[in-house]
């Protein structure tokens, strides 16, 4: 287990995922953009002017440094290559935090270009555990685990998520990354309400939360399906539960996440001032 006495925080105050085309616009003048997040994999190279702007920005603003890569749940044993990388990149930057998912993305060395869900079990349990120790002691930090969003159940699973969770956290010291979107999305895939979720987790170990938008679908029986899509706005049930979340968690950094079909700065940055209006409802 990680020392957590090197634990650092991100302000509880509004962030926004990094896109290139807003660096003018955060330089100029951010407003209620207070800090911001970089995917780990678009800054792994050895020069450019990617890293140049980043370095940049991290002088002016906290920067939480977000995985997507690792595949944290998968079978095998973590990519040393990818770790070192990691390592490096944590080396230089020295970001606020460092997060990642709940999910597998590798298998027999192939790499699958999406976050795949695990079933919760003592297995599962015990090699999700064994590479976040390997994680963090690699980069020489506490990480954060996000929930995933979820289409399906496990038949073979013996812990509910909210639980699952807390087990990985206690058994590893990493804190938690709550997605309340996914929270939303799930709820609504798998027929459950979504503040049961919300009352179940352990939010004590919060440490950032997250915000997207997501995409409507059906399934095969006329049924709401969400997609967990990072590109459009945030729908107003999703304020709602961040509003019942923050009532019970207290304030905490919240992280407005558009990946696809990135806007103008002018809406991005609106999803945030919402989120300060929602922090501001909540006491200190």
């Amino acid at each position: 287990m990680l020392d957590e006495t090197r634990i650092t925080a991100l302000p509880n105050r509004p962030g926004v995922g990094y896109k290139p085309q807003h660096y003018s616009d955060l330089i100029s003048d951010a407003g209620d953009v207070a800090w911001l997040e970089v995917h780990a994999e678009n800054y792994m190279g050895s020069g450019g002017r990617p890293l140049a702007q980043l370095r940049h920005l991290a002088e002016r603003f906290p920067i939480s440094v977000h995985g997507v890569g690792l595949s944290i749940g998968g079978e095998g044993a973590l990519d040393p290559e990818h770790l070192a990388r990691l390592k490096h990149l944590v080396g230089w930057l020295n970001p606020t935090v460092f997060s990642e998912h709940l999910a597998w993305s590798t298998h027999d060395g192939a790499f699958l270009n999406d976050l795949l869900p695990l079933p919760y079990t003592q297995a599962t349990l015990t090699r999700v555990a064994d590479h976040i120790d390997q994680l963090q002691n690699t980069i020489g930090r506490q990480m954060m685990l996000e929930n995933p969003s979820s289409y399906l159940a496990f038949s073979e699973s013996t812990w509910s998520e909210p639980d699952f969770l807390r087990e990985v956290s206690e058994r590893t010291g990493c804190g938690l990354l709550l997605d309340v979107n996914n929270v939303f999305v799930s709820a609504t895939n798998l027929h459950y309400d979504p503040k049961d979720y919300i009352a179940d987790y352990p939010l004590d170990k919060v440490g950032e939360i997250h915000l997207g938008g997501h995409d409507e679908d059906e399934d095969d029986h006329g049924r709401p399906l969400l997609i967990d899509s990072h590109g459009k706005p945030v729908v107003d049930p999703v304020w709602a539960l961040l509003d019942h979340t923050l009532a019970l968690s207290g304030p905490r950094p919240i992280l407005i996440e558009w990946d696809n079909d990135v806007p103008e700065w002018t809406v991005l940055h609106d999803e945030a001032t919402r989120a300060t209006a929602a922090l501001s409802k909540v006491p200190a």
